[in-house]
């Protein structure tokens, strides 16, 4: 494997940073937009709703709503309160030094935090060795989850499925009973709750931390929002009979419009990859980044909403910080997520818990029903809001089935197996959840323990060259019966209709999309490379042969004769890049007559960015020397061609560590980076960086421009630093007691910090 660059190294924060003169010390620092909670009282929740919609999602920039520290019980939003109540609760803690998990309790783990917290100092903050414990991703107590329902704006909590609930008390809360209030026909706030229960994924959470604790740079999972409050955080005062200092999370976030450039930025600067969350940036990197950055120190009642796509890190400091968070998927964020953060997610073989095609069908028909069954007490405003949905949903739902439907010009794909869809197939490479058709292997569905575990893989992993050995004979599964989704998306499409009739030229029947993709779909890709792939017997041992690579002849010289070359003894087809002798299958040939070129897909993929699927997907593919941009060493001296650049970093990812062990790559060897090729073309980072930026400025601006007509205009805070708090939000309108000696923390931890505290530690 090449050489890959320099990886950024993790540095801590010192407990005694100041936020606010970190935030002053450079250019791309800024705080990040907050208003009060009491501004929604005064300007209702539909025009917090359109804040929203414009700040966080269209603009992409976080928001923080704070205040809500008055309206939680601090009764049960407490440390004593949790020891009293789960005191006993068998919990897996992080330790983010040793990267595992330590099992404890959690009546443990809040003793200890004073001895956790007070090992650092501002001297010994950098001591690798010393010990971070992390209570994260745990699951939230119901009387948590049932106070912050009645206080949380509905439409932002967790699971909501329709209009403002009648308990709900929180800030925008309307005083005065109306029968369209509790109307339940309006869009849902989260998409999950769309799907039957059992598909749910549970992602509302909890997290506790101590100082030096801490969360690396990351997206949301799946492009879906995010939403973070923290409840309750030690504030210097004595518990228990020790000193606690006070508590607090510091947030380095960015924008979703620059999510390119923080991805180029990490790996071509820091050496990791943002998809992977396993990078922690040092506040010079921050510093250095040719992007905002967006810094918010949360304290109790803090209420951060996190952009889709957008990278976030998280500090936690002092004695204590207690936060619950959750994320909710919209339309928005499913259009992001089945064209942009699945793919990410699915090369690095990260694993979708949120089943995103399942909650396009599923939403659907929740709208649909909706649609029929609303009547004259129901406001217009949501019937538009409903309707819009609807169109969009159906958009992608349209999209989903052309990249599932076969060739259209087979007959049907016959001995395709049918299993009743729960939402459990996952694929056996990517770990993506499987909406619908993929591929399954007859003879990997027995190990050699002779248990049976089937070897499901995805039709957008195959088309990668990913499988199982087998490689081929691989048979089709499908979920639902294709006359069932067929029929749903006439009985959708009319729906449509009869909201619109315009809508009919832009929704056309399913057949008549079908025939004018001007594209294969990823079924039809399967299709051939079912018949071209070979398949290998994994029962019996591969032969060995001897291949014979020709050795690239040297630079003619006018003045003597040419050298004969020696004539290989292999007759298979070369790659016209890297030369080496591969089976035709491998091999992308073009589409000119005139042209004998074959380019292997690793080739491709490395050298000009051109993916297998974007390969296999094009009716008449022509190759990069007919294009004139191949970048080879001959191509190089031609006049004529303008040699590619690849416009990103591909550090390489080996996903044999992830993906299921009877897998291999056939097309693509992904462990390998393309910085070799970089370097050939002289690439120019910052030059990289700043295309990336003008490119998500201009998505930006269009963004913007697009939705000029639903949303009010408004005016960023950055440009007038003294807008109010309500000025903006108008714009837009077990017992404590127990034995824990048999629990894991460090014993060294707790012997010296018994000893006479040392200032300098």
């Amino acid at each position: 494997m090449p050489a890959q660059r320099p990886r950024a190294a993790f540095e801590p924060l010192s407990p005694t940073l100041d936020v606010a003169d970190l935030v002053k010390s450079s250019p791309n620092f800024e705080d990040a937009v907050r208003i009060h909670c009491d501004a929604i009282d005064e300007n209702g929740l539909e025009n917090f709703e359109k804040l929203v919609l414009l700040h966080v999602i269209v603009r992409g920039l976080p928001l923080v709503v704070e205040g809500f520290d008055k309206k939680l019980d601090n009764a049960i939003f407490s440390e004593k309160w949790l020891k009293t109540h789960y005191s006993a609760k068998k919990e897996d803690a992080r330790d983010l030094t040793t990267k595992k998990s330590v099992p404890l309790t959690i009546g443990h783990y809040l003793k200890n935090m004073p001895m956790l917290t007070d090992q650092w100092n501002e001297y010994n903050y950098k001591d690798t060795g010393l010990q971070r414990l992390y209570l994260k991703d745990i699951d939230c107590p119901k009387i948590w989850h049932d106070y912050l329902k009645k206080i949380i704006p509905p439409f932002l909590f967790y699971l909501n499925n329709s209009a403002e609930p009648e308990s709900f008390e929180g800030p925008g809360a309307n005083p005065i009973p109306s029968k369209k209030r509790h109307s339940k026909v309006a869009k849902a706030g989260d998409l999950m709750s769309c799907l039957p229960k059992d598909m749910r994924a549970e992602n509302l959470m909890c997290y506790i931390g101590h100082e030096g604790t801490f969360t690396p740079a990351h997206q949301e999972m799946c492009a879906s929002l995010g939403q973070n409050l923290m409840v309750d955080a030690s504030d210097g005062s004595i518990e228990n009979g020790r000193p606690t200092k006070p508590g607090s999370s510091i947030w380095f976030m960015t924008s979703s419009k620059d999510r390119n450039s923080v991805a180029e930025y990490w790996m071509s600067v820091l050496g990791h990859d943002i998809n992977i969350e396993d990078h922690f940036a040092q506040i010079n990197a921050w510093r250095g980044a040719p992007f905002t950055t967006y810094i918010v120190e949360q304290r109790p009642g803090d209420f951060i909403l996190v952009p889709p796509l957008a990278a976030h890190q998280v500090w936690n400091r002092g004695t204590r910080t207690m936060k619950v968070a959750w994320n909710r998927t919209t339309v928005e964020t499913l259009e992001r997520a089945v064209n942009e953060a699945l793919p990410h997610a699915r090369l690095v073989c990260r694993d979708e818990q949120y089943k995103n095609k399942a909650i396009v069908f599923y939403s659907l028909k929740q709208y649909s029903s909706l649609l029929d069954s609303a009547d004259a007490n129901v406001s217009h405003a949501r019937i538009q809001q409903l309707q819009t949905e609807f169109e969009q949903l159906f958009s992608l739902y349209t999209q989903i089935l052309l990249s599932e439907s076969f060739s259209p010009a087979a007959s049907r794909e016959k001995n395709v197996e049918y299993i009743p869809f729960d939402s459990n197939v996952t694929c056996a490479y990517c770990r993506g959840s499987i909406f619908n058709r993929f591929l399954t292997c007859p003879s990997c569905a027995i190990t050699s323990t002779g248990d049976e575990l089937p070897y499901d893989i995805c039709m957008e992993c195959y088309v990668m060259g990913r499988s199982c050995a087998c490689i081929s004979k691989l048979k089709w599964v499908e979920q639902f019966k294709w006359e069932e989704l067929m029929g749903k998306h006439e009985t959708w499409r009319q729906q449509l209709l009869r909201f619109d009739p315009d809508l009919g030229k832009k929704h056309r029947p399913f057949r008549v999309e079908r025939d004018e993709m001007g594209k294969r779909s990823l079924a039809h890709i399967c299709q051939e490379e079912l018949k071209r792939r070979p398949w290998v017997d994994i029962t019996k041992p591969k032969p060995v042969v001897e291949e014979v690579v020709e050795e690239p002849s040297e630079p003619e010289d006018e003045n003597r004769p040419a050298k004969r070359r020696k004539k290989s003894k292999s007759k298979a087809p070369r790659c016209h890049i890297c030369k080496y002798v591969e089976p035709e299958w491998k091999l992308a040939f073009c589409s000119n007559p005139k042209c004998s070129l074959r380019y292997c897909y690793g080739s491709l993929y490395r050298a000009f960015n051109i993916s297998p699927q974007e390969v296999l997907e094009t009716i008449k593919w022509e190759c990069p020397k007919c294009r004139k941009f191949c970048s080879c060493g001959a191509c190089r001296k031609n006049p004529r061609m303008t040699p590619f650049e690849p416009t990103c970093i591909s550090l390489g990812h080996d996903t044999s560590k992830v993906a299921d062990i009877r897998s291999v790559e056939s097309l693509v060897d992904f462990r390998h980076s393309n910085l070799s090729w970089l370097k050939k073309a002289g690439s120019d980072e910052i030059g990289r960086l700043r295309k990336h930026q003008e490119e998500a400025d201009a998505k930006r601006n269009q963004a913007l421009e697009d939705n000029s007509i639903q949303v009010e205009p408004y005016q960023d805070v950055s440009q007038n630093p003294g807008y109010s708090q309500l000025e903006l939000a108008k714009v837009a309108q077990a017992a404590y007691y127990a034995d824990y000696t048999d629990i894991p923390v460090d014993p060294a931890l707790e012997t010296s910090l018994l000893a006479p505290n040392d200032s300098r530690g």
